[in-house]
């Protein structure tokens, strides 16, 4: 790779966000909407969210467990 080659980022379907974090569709949207779970890109009629904020998301969560925060 070279120094100007840029990685874009991975987007995830919404099943594969289902997967990841074990909640429905409908809880995922609900907390998008509540701005407490990252907002998908829309592509067209597609909806994708982006790999590195669900990531984020989850340590996020994992930080708040280890240091005593409620969800």
């Amino acid at each position: 790779m070279t120094e100007n080659s840029i990685t874009p980022p991975r987007l995830l379907r919404l099943k594969e966000v289902q997967d990841r974090v074990g909640m429905s569709k409908t809880t995922i949207y609900d907390r998008v909407r509540t701005k407490s779970f990252p907002a998908p890109v829309h592509l067209g009629t597609m909806a994708a969210w982006v790999e590195s904020e669900v990531d984020a998301w989850i340590l996020d969560r994992i930080n708040d467990r280890d240091h005593g925060k409620a969800a």
